[in-house]
């Protein structure tokens, strides 16, 4: 991003993210924020500053509202109550903003859409790309799935998924996570963590280990049903090692039927049935449906291609600007009951 920036021309200054006390004390051409200093520095700005907030998330109350859901159906369903881990304050970024830049699809988009504000799209980038795995036993492996995710564990449907393999022990889970980051969740739900044969908890891992490679070679699919994300970017990393995506429409991560699954109600049914599906396709189009996926994210999710389209989204947010100030000079110009001008 600020490679872009100095590309084109200008001089960046970057703020910490956690930094609450920079003041601008110039005048900048662009102001580009993620989550919450856009609505306290924008009226500090030149007026003419180009104002851009860098979407990497669900909006804060459609996600917050959307955790809390999750956390309702938990307790209704099992009995306990477990707290919300990934609540955020709500930020008024888009309001204040000119554009917005999305890195998650229109499930993203649409939960910023309320403020009416231009929003372009640039796929979000991964840190590193695999190889094909040339030696990948599709047979071997075709009833073995791969949970993995950050933290925010009901947020990210990772109580429904556990829940869904323990009725299942012909199908193996993997679960890749910091899970002792969460100890209320590890009591809750030690049994399927640690005392079901089918589902293996691995823990926190390093996705450019050779032990990630070894857990996604011994899997055939990804499974993730979260509550919203802003672009699940543990699903594209999975999908770079050839794993096909099992995921519902929240996750925010483009899934077509010939490499993957788009779940359309994230039940416990909806994963079991998902599963199964999957896992009973031929050797062949498990191998075309995993080649896609691999394909696809080396197309779109790469950071030489995020870098060209948030350079092109750039140069276009520019040229459309450009063409909002003279439309609007042009309108400040209006004539006045003797002919003569004046100015609004």
């Amino acid at each position: 991003m600020v490679q872009t920036f100095l590309d084109i021309g200008y001089n960046v200054d970057v703020i910490q993210f956690y930094n609450d006390e920079f003041v601008p004390e110039k005048h900048y051409s662009f102001f580009i924020d993620v989550r919450h200093r856009m609505q306290e520095l924008a009226p500090k700005l030149n007026r003419d500053c180009v104002k851009i907030f860098h979407v990497d998330i669900a909006n804060m109350v459609f996600r917050n509202a959307a955790e809390c859901h999750r956390h309702l159906d938990l307790q209704q369903r099992r009995g306990i109550t477990l707290c919300p881990q990934r609540y955020e304050v709500p930020n008024l970024g888009i309001e204040y903003a000119d554009y917005g830049i999305a890195l998650g699809n229109e499930f993203t988009i649409n939960t910023f859409k309320y403020a009416n504000k231009p929003i372009y799209r640039v796929p979000l980038s991964n840190p590193t790309v695999y190889p094909w795995p040339e030696q990948k036993d599709f047979e071997a492996v075709r009833k073995n799935f791969l949970w993995f995710a950050s933290h925010g564990f009901v947020h990210k449907g990772l109580d429904l998924v556990l829940e869904a393999f323990a009725q299942m022990p012909d199908f193996h889970l993997t679960v890749c996570g910091p899970i002792n980051k969460e100890p209320e969740f590890e009591k809750a739900f030690h049994q399927e963590l640690y005392e079901t044969p089918n589902i293996h908890t691995y823990g926190w891992i390093d996705v450019i280990s050779p032990e990630f490679m070894e857990v996604t070679n011994n899997c055939i699919g990804t499974v993730l049903v979260s509550a919203a994300e802003g672009g699940a970017g543990s699903v594209i990393t999975c999908m770079h090692t050839g794993l096909i995506p099992i995921v519902n429409y929240e996750a925010s991560v483009d899934v077509h039927e010939d490499y993957g699954v788009l779940l359309k109600n994230s039940s416990i049914a909806e994963i079991q049935a998902a599963v199964r599906r999957i896992s009973n396709l031929p050797v062949e189009d498990l191998k075309n449906m995993s080649r896609k996926a691999w394909k696809y994210v080396r197309a779109n999710h790469t950071k030489e291609n995020f870098a060209k389209v948030y350079r092109n989204t750039i140069e276009q947010i520019l040229e459309n600007h450009s063409q909002k100030k003279q439309t609007s000079s042009k309108q400040l110009v209006s004539s006045d009951a003797s002919g003569g001008l004046r100015l609004r």
